[in-house]
């Protein structure tokens, strides 16, 4: 997981037109296809807006010029908990429909219904088109950005100090990990070797977590202190510097977002 959050950052400093994009845009309009998604009636209607918002996710993509490895990587990472949420719903008879037909009969009298089944793909393509929208967002744009692009659009000061101080320690608390993880590789100590007894892995690794938590407060004390010394009190709040949109940008946001809204409506009115 440490290595995961190294490797999320990573293609965040990468350069293309996407990368330069303000991040201010590219939050709003990965907020608005995920609210188009959401917003959509559960209806055969979600897949033809699903296509169209994919091939929209797709041109960024490829203007992002991002391997489409990484996104897959990416998104066979968070797909497992879609999956698990989506195959429970073919076992359930939602409120959505008023007739159902089975198609299948398991042991213990479980049943399959069509109506579940076409029930759960509809919430598959809102999952996996939403979460590829904030794939493309977290890999061309700064942890950092995004707290300065959300406090630019309105986020109160408590918010945005909050989340740039968990990022700042978060890749802290990643190097203090990696450092005793070094070290317990260096002296050939291995969580997962089978041949070491389990209650002495066990203790071992106790007494790691034990040492990270000690380590994280003293890391805590340290930095309030720090931050006292530096004049942070109840009023104190992450500077963001006024960042004025281009042109360009401006055209772009407002041209991707009429596409989204029309595309939204068009569909949901045609009969």
């Amino acid at each position: 997981m440490i290595d995961d959050l190294y490797f999320i950052e990573k293609y965040a400093y990468r350069t293309s037109i996407v990368h330069r994009l303000d991040a201010r845009i590219k939050l709003l309009i990965a907020l608005a296809a995920i609210v188009a998604m959401v917003a959509m009636p559960y209806s055969t209607s979600v897949y033809e807006l699903g296509a169209v918002l994919f091939v929209l996710f797709a041109l960024l993509w490829a203007a992002s010029r991002l391997p489409p490895t990484v996104y897959l990587k990416r998104l066979a990472l968070i797909l497992p908990f879609g999956i698990f949420l989506v195959g429970f719903q073919v076992f359930v008879k939602n409120p959505y429909y008023d007739i159902f037909h089975t198609i299948a009969t398991l042991p213990f009298g479980i049943e399959v219904y069509a109506e579940s089944v076409e029930f759960a793909s509809i919430l598959l393509v809102k999952f996996v088109v939403s979460v590829s929208f904030i794939i493309l967002l977290s890999s061309t744009t700064k942890m950092q950005d995004m707290i300065e692009a959300a406090g630019r659009l309105g986020l109160p000061r408590e918010f945005t100090l909050t989340l740039a101080m968990m990022v700042r320690y978060l890749f802290v608390f990643a190097e203090m990990f990696t450092r005793i993880r070094t070290a317990m590789a260096t002296r050939c100590f291995d969580p997962l070797d089978r041949t070491l007894p389990y209650r002495y892995r066990l203790h071992q690794l106790g007494y790691t977590v034990g040492t990270i938590f000690i380590r994280s407060y003293e890391q805590g004390e340290r930095t309030y202190t720090s931050m006292l010394c530096r004049g942070y009190g109840a009023n104190a709040g992450l500077y963001v510097k006024k960042k004025p949109l281009r042109t360009r940008e401006t055209v772009l946001f407002i041209a991707t977002l009429g596409f989204i809204v029309l595309s939204a409506v068009l569909i949901y009115v045609q009969p």
